[in-house]
C-alpha cells in the first residue's frame, strides 16, 4: 500500500490513540511489525504549540519514516497552518481526525462532530490539501461512518475527499453516537472501498490475526489499523502479519520476551517524560501487559502506589523473574 510517495512495508497498522501512541510506544509497535503508524492528534489551535503536551507530540526524534501526525480542528485556516507547522517539525504525511468521538473534541465541532457539517469538511479538507500539496506531503483522513446510524454519510464525504486529493482514508465501523459501543459494522467500509481508488483502512475491534484477515477479505480494504486491542500487546502486529503471510498463529510471547519488551519501553518512556510524568503515565501501560498474566491485579495495586522509577522499574522486573521461574 501507498500513500503519496510512500510505500508502506505491510498493511498493518497501528491507531492514533491519545495518552497511547506516544513516540515510545509508536517506536515500539513499529520495531515489532507495525507497517505504520499516526501520531496522537495534535491541536490545530496555534496558542497550544507551545505547551509542554504539544511539545512531547512533535517530538520525533527517532522514529522511522514515514512519520505521520494527525491534526484536529474545525477551523479550516487554522488546520493547514498546523498541517505546515507540522510538517516544518518533521511530520511526512498529515492525518486529518474526523473521527474522535470524545466529547471535548466534539463539543468544539471538531473529531466526529465535522461530519454533521459537510461544507465545513468540504473546506477543512481543500485548505489543508492546499496547504500540503507544494510541500509533497500527501493528506489522509479518519473518520466514521456517520454522526449517527439514521445518518450515515460517510460515503459521501468519502467521495468528496477522493475528489479534493486525500490520498488515503481509514474508516471506523461505528458511528459517533457508537462510541467504542456494541460491535463495528463492516459493510460500509465495504461499500467505501467499492466506491473509491484511493487505499481505504478498516478500522474498528480487529483484535486477532483471524480478524484481521477476515476483516480485509469482507471489506477488501488494503489494510486494517490496530487501536485498544495493541496496548499492552504490541506482538499484534507481528502476528497478524504472520498469519496474514503464511496461515498460521505464532506463539506468544514468553514471560521472558514480554519482560525484555516492557523493560525496554519503560526505559524510553521515562527518557521521554521525564521522572514525574513518566512514573505516572507509565502505570496504565503496565496494567496494560500484565492485566491478563497469573496474580496480576495484586501487582497493579501495589505497583500503582510506587512513585519513582528506579523502583517502579524494579517491580515490574522482579514480578516477571517470578513468572519465568514458573515457567520454567
Amino acid at each position: 500500500m501507498k500513500i503519496g510517495q510512500w510505500t508502506l512495508a505491510n498493511p498493518v497498522f497501528v491507531a492514533p490513540m491519545a495518552g497511547v501512541t506516544d513516540r515510545p510506544f509508536r517506536k515500539l509497535c513499529k520495531r515489532l511489525g507495525a507497517g505504520y503508524a499516526v501520531s496522537e492528534m495534535a491541536a490545530s489551535n496555534p496558542k497550544l504549540w507551545d505547551s509542554v503536551k504539544t511539545s512531547r507530540r512533535l517530538n520525533h526524534d527517532g522514529e522511522i519514516d514515514p512519520i505521520s501526525v494527525q491534526i484536529a480542528g474545525a477551523d479550516p485556516e487554522m488546520m493547514a497552518q498546523a498541517a505546515v507547522f507540522n510538517i516544518s517539525k518533521g511530520a511526512k504525511i498529515i492525518d486529518i481526525n474526523m473521527g474522535c468521538p470524545a466529547k471535548k473534541v466534539c463539543n468544539v465541532a471538531s473529531g466526529s462532530a465535522l461530519l454533521k457539517h459537510e461544507d465545513l469538511v468540504v473546506a477543512i479538507l481543500k485548505a489543508v490539501v492546499n496547504a500540503c500539496r507544494p510541500l509533497n506531503v500527501p493528506v489522509t483522513l479518519k473518520t466514521r461512518t456517520g454522526w449517527d446510524r439514521e445518518n450515515k454519510n460517510v460515503l459521501r464525504i468519502a467521495t468528496l475527499a477522493e475528489e479534493i486529493g486525500i490520498s488515503a482514508l481509514t474508516l471506523h465501523g461505528r458511528t459517533r453516537v457508537d462510541m467504542y459501543n456494541g460491535q463495528a459494522e463492516y459493510d460500509t467500509i465495504k461499500s467505501v472501498k467499492a466506491a473509491l481508488r484511493i487505499p481505504v483502512v478498516a478500522n474498528g475491534d480487529i483484535d486477532s490475526p483471524h480478524k484481521a484477515k477476515y476483516v480485509l477479505d469482507y471489506t477488501g480494504a488494503d489494510a486494517v489499523m490496530i487501536g485498544r486491542a495493541a496496548q499492552g500487546n504490541p506482538w499484534i502486529f507481528r502476528q497478524i502479519n504472520h498469519f496474514l503471510a503464511h496461515g498460521e498463529e505464532l506463539a506468544p510471547p514468553s514471560y521472558t520476551e514480554m519482560q525484555t519488551v516492557l523493560l525496554e519501553h519503560l526505559h524510553e518512556h521515562y527518557q521521554f517524560y521525564g521522572e514525574y510524568t513518566g512514573v505516572r503515565t507509565a502505570r496504565k501501560h503496565i496494567g496494560w501487559y500484565v492485566e491478563q498474566l497469573p496474580q496480576a491485579e495484586a501487582f497493579i495495586d501495589r505497583m500503582n502506589q510506587i512513585d519513582n522509577s528506579a523502583d517502579q522499574y524494579k517491580a515490574v522486573e522482579a514480578w516477571f523473574n517470578e513468572l519465568i521461574q514458573l515457567e520454567q
